[in-house]
């Protein structure tokens, strides 16, 4: 899975994930570059800016857009089983989400879906 956040249609922060790589659980595509583009900008709020990624995000990914006040998400392939924007709590529409952010799903669906099996399959 990759991500990439974005401010004034400049790439600022990319991240793939990492959990076994960096024995991190949380090490996440997105939570890497939410971290990197906060990091970068030296604050963690970053409503000016948007995140692509290339599958629904989990529930720690969608609470961290949250937190980080993202301004617009864009992803490719649904995830049914472990997404948590349009599938599973639907994190976003929960009365409880403090912000939530424009959400454009769909994005390359069947390419990026297409790139995700692979990879899956190759790890078989």
């Amino acid at each position: 899975m990759g991500a990439v956040v974005m401010l004034g249609g400049e790439v600022i922060a990319t991240g793939a994930n990492a959990p076994r790589r960096l024995h991190d659980p949380s090490a996440h595509a997105e939570m890497l570059a939410i971290r990197a583009a906060a990091q970068l900008l030296g604050r963690d709020r970053l409503e000016d800016c948007d995140l692509w990624v290339t599958l629904e995000p989990c529930a720690m990914c969608a609470g961290a857009i949250a937190h980080a006040r993202i301004a617009r998400l864009y992803y490719g392939a649904s995830d049914p089983k472990g997404g948590a924007v349009e599938h599973g709590p639907r994190l976003f529409g929960q009365p409880t989400c403090h912000h939530r952010p424009e959400v454009y799903a769909g994005i390359g669906e069947a390419e990026a879906g297409a790139l995700l099996r692979a990879f899956f399959r190759s790890r078989r």
